[in-house]
């Protein structure tokens, strides 16, 4: 079932979606395709901006080839870069609008003046460089040419008359515009049918059969930006109350002549807390005593409830541990929060690892007030019949895991309300009577946790399969297995540099010739200034070398005593070789270098 545009899409504001990049040995010329004589030149010299002449393009270009939109453009220590869409995958439809995932991008180099760049200059600009190199790998944005996504639909039908015809980027929430800081010079010029509003999250839809009507049912996940980071490296609030891993999940459901949209959220417990990655493979959790807690908890739900109304806040966190012990934290501070219930939920004690069905606890305890939170309903002629009165702020300590199972669930219990509402449900029906049709809604929040997991964590979600199926399997249990390996590895070699990728593109981080260079303030040179990151190989390799040494040894121990002194030297040696490792372990981890924690 194909949803139509609403009757006024005719006249919205539409972005060029098919452009022309024309490369010159002295400038990048980028125009429309539709109407050639629209665009914009940026000089490889200097990387200035110029809007379009008749001259412009007059010369012949060495190269020219289709991009699909700009996603922005930066400046650093010399040169200045644009990065552009050089391919994309349409993933369904926004309230009819057609949506695009972005699948490649290029980065173009302005930065012809870095021959006459000092040493440093030079260093710096390939660190940053690579750092735009590791944006192209980041998973998950979505955006459109003919409408925001990043507006929900409760929100976007409360909007005043005209407010669609604005080019899309002012019509944008800019907390959910990944590209916003890359955005700036592009604003600036008033190349506004350019400018792409790009949302970091997830994006699935499907269409579902049920009885005889047909649905479809879209997720979109909206990805804050104001503590946009990493897992270990960004956990908590930072001092304004933003959270990290804060996302909006809304979903949507399109059947008949109505529209329904559900909305939850998710986000870091709002304490300012942190997990610095020492090797370990459960870091040590810290809660960080500050006289500015109280005001960064009360920011933040005050902040929710402007937005959202009276808020259910669903912790699922351990109630035993380091967890247990920033859960107590939580609650203590939540006594004190008006408009706000708050709701523990021991996840692993009830759930474990299987029993999804353990869920219904949790619900009982929530039911009455979920119930009244209700949803909103909208039919095609814009009459407003629901209103959602509230929403449900899930979070576990990574708010991936466990609060997408969660979610799923509550996502579920809502739409069978909505179903029920409209008739094509009877009171006594639900979703997961109808097996292959839910199994596709299952999906739809399988692929979702999978997604926000990449872009927070590195690795898909675990518990998928309680998501997907209900239960765990054998399989889901060996793929878990191998995405937490992954974590692990991730977050303690290769985060540090995304985190930094991820400061830099947000403008947490911007780069300026007059401030001493980032590099040379954060060398990260351990102690004494010998041992480096770089030398973890080698520890590794002395490692794994003397553990083999020792097991040969120790074979050989009943034929000769020799051996057996040789087998407790090298045990010996081995043994301080992994104190030496474990006592040092942050510092061989991979660490931003661009930001503090806060």
């Amino acid at each position: 079932m194909e949803i139509e545009p609403s009757s006024d899409s005719s006249e919205r504001f539409k972005l060029y979606d098919e452009l022309e990049l024309h490369e010159f040995q002295d400038k990048f010329v980028i125009k429309s395709h539709q109407c050639p004589d629209q665009g914009f030149w940026i000089s490889r010299r200097d990387g200035n901006i110029n809007l379009l002449d008749g001259d412009t393009c007059s010369e012949s270009s060495s190269t020219k080839s289709t991009i699909y939109g700009l996603i922005g453009t930066i400046r650093l220590v010399v040169g200045t870069y644009a990065i552009v869409i050089t391919s994309r995958k349409e993933v369904g439809r926004f309230l009819g609008f057609p949506v695009y995932r972005v699948m490649s991008i290029r980065v173009l180099a302005c930065n012809e003046a870095l021959k006459f760049s000092t040493i440093q200059e030079k260093r710096d600009e390939a660190y940053f460089m690579n750092l735009l190199k590791e944006v192209g790998s980041m998973p998950g944005l979505y955006y459109s040419y003919e409408t925001d996504i990043t507006l929900n639909l409760e929100r976007r039908s409360k909007l005043v008359e005209g407010w669609m015809n604005k080019p899309i980027w002012k019509q944008a929430d800019p907390r959910y515009v990944w590209n916003k800081h890359l955005l700036e010079e592009l604003i600036e010029f008033k190349l506004d049918r350019f400018i792409i509003p790009l949302v970091q999250g997830s994006f699935q839809a499907a269409e579902l059969k049920l009885k005889d009507s047909c649905a479809t049912v879209t997720l979109v996940s909206r990805r804050c930006t104001r503590r946009l980071g990493t897992r270990m490296w960004r956990r908590g609030a930072n001092l304004e109350g933003d959270t990290a891993n804060f996302i909006e999940t809304e979903q949507l459901l399109e059947i008949g002549e109505f529209r329904f949209s559900f909305l939850q959220i998710r986000g870091s417990i709002p304490l300012l807390w942190e997990q610095i990655v020492d090797l370990s493979y459960k870091p040590h959790l810290r809660i960080i005593s500050h006289e500015q807690t109280p005001n960064i908890v009360e920011r933040h739900f005050h902040d929710l409830f402007k937005r959202y109304g009276e808020i259910m806040a669903v912790d699922l966190t351990d109630k035993h541990g380091e967890e247990g012990q920033l859960s107590a934290a939580y609650a203590a501070e939540m006594q004190s929060q008006q408009n706000v219930r708050y709701v523990p939920f021991d996840f692993h004690h009830h759930c474990g690892s299987s029993n999804f069905d353990n869920l219904k606890i949790l619900y009982d305890q929530i039911s009455e007030d979920f119930e009244k939170q209700r949803y909103f309903m909208i039919d095609r002629e814009g009459n407003i019949s629901e209103e959602q009165r509230g929403i449900i702020r899930a979070n576990c300590i990574d708010s991936l895991d466990r609060t997408n199972v969660t979610q799923s669930y509550l996502a579920q219990k809502s739409l069978n309300l909505q179903l029920q509402r409209i008739g094509v449900f009877t009171c006594s029906e639900c979703i997961s009577m109808f097996g292959e049709e839910y199994g596709k809604f299952r999906t739809l929040w399988a692929e979702q946790g999978d997604e926000i997991s990449l872009e927070y964590a590195g690795t898909h979600a675990l518990k998928g399969d309680l998501v997907r199926y209900g239960k765990q399997t054998i399989t889901g249990i060996i793929k878990d297995g191998m995405s937490a390996l992954s974590r692990y590895y991730l977050n303690n070699f290769h985060d540090g540099i995304r985190q930094d990728a991820l400061d830099l593109i947000s403008g947490h981080y911007t780069v300026s010739g007059n401030v001493p260079s980032p590099l040379q303030i954060n060398s990260f040179e351990p102690f004494s200034k010998t041992v480096k990151m770089q030398y973890l190989p080698v520890a590794s390799a002395l490692v794994i070398g003397g553990l083999t040494a020792t097991t040969f040894t120790l074979q050989q121990a009943g034929r000769n005593a020799q051996h057996y002194v040789t087998s407790v030297f090298c045990a010996g040696i081995t043994a301080g070789v992994m104190a030496i490792i474990k006592s040092n372990g942050r510092q061989f981890c991979s660490r931003p270098r661009l930001c503090g924690l806060l």
